[in-house]
């Protein structure tokens, strides 16, 4: 390992009255390409602004290779008192060279001509990302680059930091950009960092490996985990394990609408059925819509099914909202017809945040003030909701304005997914989320029982939640493709790349049938009859919340609460140990 440029020694960082982290060891290497990793409201924007030398630590000391420059890519560029974004991306005695700052705005395709004030967020971002690559750094910082950017510039990022000679530090909740670029994993868990020399792609196994050596530990030392890290800890590894069965779930899905889909290219499926599972909710026929002398939807038919996930992908200003409105009967088209279903309920959850009022308390955004929210028609206490969405049940009555972007968007996601709805609108739902909460968002979006619609551009996201895919390449033509991102990005490669990979596939010897293992009979038995008891449990649960919901039983009957609540944990438990189990069994049988 290359002598550290910069390191970080016992460091140390005081939150009010308790420390954010302690005694943290941290070295940046000449050519690190290092994935910074941990939950919304760990200290990871904190813990960069350290590394960059913008804040002072309370403890620890900074070192740093003589001439090094490292610089910090932040979420939120400070664009105020800026006329146009070029006088910011020019601004300060380090501005970078005015040639260099051109070059790479041409090729982010960004006008920094553009006028800063109303600028968009994606503007801002690209002007920003001008700025860090132009100044030359030797340590590149980056947080959460990939917000606001289309796929275009994502991939152009990608490109830039592969040929990039420095080191970087990069937070993410994109998993495909992690996965390509990074080496190596700094975790942020619990007020301790923790490296590893992988990169993002093995971070899970990893994590899995700590979380069961610390399990194992606590179980020699006749000692149980505190409660919430216990609950984060079981609810992380049973949520991924839990996803790999949505996946399965997701794949036959997508085979199910591929046999309703038409030759490639046409987007009409069969005949409309009344099969309340089936039932067309929204039906486009020749849909076209222009502005001015632009055309930005030209000739698009879909049938959209009830349970279908559809994922909207494409440039900014290719057209992706300009479609999601015509979908949802928000603008007329110019020609064709869009009906939609007279029992259609939607929410739309847009970028905006409109309803997260800094003023607000989290019980205000979740229960008007109160204890009790109805959830899809069942009435659960905010304590216990919030812990759902990953919250610590004693932020009830913090204001929103305290709370980090990541755990805002999470607020509203919890707010949304407790209304009746048969249509959830996500536009670009994944900004500002952490991993974990992308995991919950996925197991939420997998169990709605309506349609979703979803603008996003993030790649592994739309890979593991959406059944069919509408690629908008900015002429007015829409892709209709069964599946996600990837199988998109498969469908528009040029052909001769196509042709090349096929002749790579045909040319190499064919991998061995996976083997397949015989389960005993216990296990046979088990697999078997599991998914008849988590329905049961299901049920179960949802019996003792509707009864639990009665705001006069703790008076009434509180040894009939205590049971019930009690009843209701035991059961969580049981099924998600069942669940584990099926799982478990199910990748036995699939070999």
């Amino acid at each position: 390992m290359a002598a550290p440029i910069l390191s970080y020694e016992n460091l140390g960082l005081s939150q009010g009255s308790h420390w954010l982290f302690r005694g943290l060891d941290l070295h940046v290497g000449p050519r690190d390409r290092l994935a910074l990793i941990g939950r919304n409201g760990a200290g990871k924007t904190t813990l960069l602004k350290l590394i960059a030398g913008t804040i002072d630590s309370d403890e620890g000391r900074r070192t740093i290779v003589p001439g090094t420059r490292v610089i910090l890519l932040e979420q939120e560029p400070a664009l105020a008192g800026f006329a146009t974004l070029a006088d910011y991306v020019m601004s300060g005695a380090d501005a970078p060279s005015a040639h260099e700052a051109d070059a790479i705005a041409d090729q982010l395709g960004i006008d920094l001509s553009r006028e800063a004030a109303s600028a968009s967020g994606g503007e801002r971002r690209r002007a920003a990302i001008v700025r860090a690559l132009a100044l030359n750094p030797d340590v590149l910082l980056l947080d959460e680059p990939t917000n606001h950017l289309d796929i275009g510039a994502i991939d152009w990022l990608e490109d830039w930091l592969t040929r990039f000679r420095g080191a970087f530090v990069v937070i993410s909740h994109d998993r495909t950009f992690l996965t390509r670029l990074t080496r190596q994993t700094l975790w942020l868990d619990r007020g301790s960092l923790r490296r590893s020399e992988i990169g993002f792609g093995g971070f899970e196994a990893w994590t899995e490996q700590v979380y069961a050596e610390e399990e194992r530990n606590a179980a020699r030392l006749d000692a149980k985990l505190k409660i919430e890290e216990h609950w984060l800890q079981r609810g992380v590894t049973g949520r991924r394990r839990r996803n790999q069965g949505r996946l399965a779930k997701l794949k036959e899905m997508r085979a199910e609408r591929a046999a309703m889909t038409g030759p490639q290219g046409s987007a009409n499926l069969v005949t409309a059925s009344d099969d309340s599972r089936t039932k067309v909710v929204i039906d486009a026929e020749h849909v076209s819509k222009s502005f001015g002398p632009r055309t930005i939807i030209r000739d698009f038919s879909l049938r959209v099914r009830r349970g279908d996930r559809i994922g909207l992908v494409g440039a900014n200003g290719a057209g992706k909202s300009t479609l999601l409105k015509l979908l949802t009967g928000e603008v007329e088209p110019d020609s064709g017809s869009v009906k939609l279903a007279k029992t259609l309920d939607g929410v739309v959850i847009d970028q905006q945040r409109k309803l997260m009022a800094p003023e607000k308390s989290v019980r205000d955004v979740l229960a008007e003030g109160g204890e009790w929210i109805d959830v899809l028609g069942v009435r659960k206490h905010v304590h216990g909701y919030l812990k759902e969405f990953l919250f610590d049940p004693s932020l009830i009555d913090a204001k929103v304005g305290s709370l980090s972007g990541g755990e805002r968007s999470r607020l509203l996601l919890a707010r949304e997914f407790a209304r009746h709805s048969n249509l959830l609108v996500l536009d670009e739902p994944t900004n500002d989320l952490d991993l974990e909460t992308l995991d919950l968002l996925q197991e939420v979006i997998a169990d709605y029982d309506g349609t979703v619609l979803i603008v996003s551009h993030d790649r592994d996201f739309l890979d593991r939640t959406v059944t069919v895919t509408l690629g908008l390449d900015g002429s007015g033509h829409v892709d209709v493709v069964v599946g996600g991102y990837e199988d998109w990005e498969r469908q528009r490669r040029p052909r001769g790349e196509a042709k090349k990979a096929t002749a790579k596939a045909a040319a190499a010897p064919p991998p061995p049938p996976p083997a397949r293992t015989k389960l005993t009979y216990k296990d046979q038995r088990d697999y078997e009859l599991l998914p008849k008891r988590i329905e049961a449990l299901d049920a179960q649960i949802a019996r003792d919340e509707a009864a639990l919901a009665d705001p006069a039983l703790y008076t009434r009957d509180p040894a009939k609460f205590d049971a019930l609540s009690r009843g209701i944990g035991a059961a969580r438990e049981e099924k998600d140990a069942a669940e584990m189990r099926w799982l478990e069994l199910a990748e036995q049988v699939e070999g």
